[in-house]
This record gives C-alpha cells, sequence and structure tokens, in this order.
C-alpha cells in the first residue's frame, strides 16, 4: 500500500506533519512538501511549474493525505492552490479508487471553519473519483482514523 502524506504547510516539521505522524504511526509512507515545488495559481501557465509531478506523485498512491494549517479562516494557500489546479486537467480515471484524508490545525478554529474544510475535501474527493475517509483537526481525532488505515 503506497501512502503519499502531502504537507501544505511551510513549516515542513511543523505542527501539520506532526498530525501526520499521529495518524500514519507504524505506516510507511512518502511526504510531499508543497513548499518545495512551483506550483502556480489557476490559470496561470510557467514552464517551470510542477503541478504534473505533484499529480504523478499522486497517482502512485493508494491513499492520498492532504494537510494544512489553519491560515485566515481557511486552508493553507498552498493546499488551495492544489485543489483550484486539478479543476480541468484531473479525472476520476486518474484519482478514482484512492482514500483521502484531510488533516486541518490550528489554534483554535471555529466549527464554521472546519466544517467549511472537511466539506471541501469531501467534495474534492467526489469530484475524482476518490473515497472521502475523513478530516482529523487533534491528535486524538488522528488516531481514531488511523484504524481505518
Amino acid at each position: 500500500m503506497d501512502i503519499l502524506f502531502i504537507n501544505g504547510s511551510p513549516n515542513k516539521d511543523g505542527n501539520t506533519a506532526g498530525l501526520a505522524k499521529e495518524l500514519l504511526k507504524n505506516k510507511e509512507y512518502r511526504t510531499l512538501n508543497l513548499v518545495d515545488y512551483k506550483l502556480y495559481s489557476y490559470g496561470q501557465d510557467y514552464p517551470d511549474d510542477q503541478f504534473d509531478e505533484i499529480l504523478n506523485e499522486m497517482k502512485k498512491a493508494d491513499i492520498i493525505v492532504i494537510g494544512s494549517p489553519l491560515y485566515w479562516h481557511s486552508m493553507s494557500g498552498a493546499a488551495r492552490n492544489l485543489l483550484d489546479r486539478s479543476y480541468g486537467t484531473v479525472t476520476s480515471e486518474m484519482l478514482g479508487g484512492k482514500k483521502l484524508y484531510f488533516l486541518f490545525q490550528g489554534a483554535s478554529p471555529t466549527k464554521e471553519q472546519l466544517a467549511a474544510g472537511d466539506y471541501t475535501m469531501g467534495r474534492y474527493a467526489g469530484l475524482y473519483g476518490m473515497e472521502y475517509m475523513g478530516m482529523a483537526t487533534t491528535a486524538q481525532e488522528a488516531a481514531k482514523l488511523a484504524a481505518g488505515i
């Protein structure tokens, strides 16, 4: 089973990565730090864009875990860019059948902010034929979700 953790935090070893370690405890997984890639905004066309490299890594995985800190009432810009860039490029044939987990952490998120993140990731999974396995915002929630991996 190939597990890919996509870290949407600019801090490679921060709280988002820590939540992934809890979710994926005792599992082998690869980490893709979005901060290491040039991922331009939707509608932009630059020769050094690396969206295709990220997508190729997603295609290889059986399980995809996307993690993001909660910034300005939503997910990080890097994570949002990944979702936005998928539109019109990604198909259910590319990602269909994969399991998707979402890690979303912040200092004091509101229930509305968390609900919006959970909704967005559920819709993203559904659009591309993935099975949305849920969201974890704490180590305890991550440990519960880990039982399904």
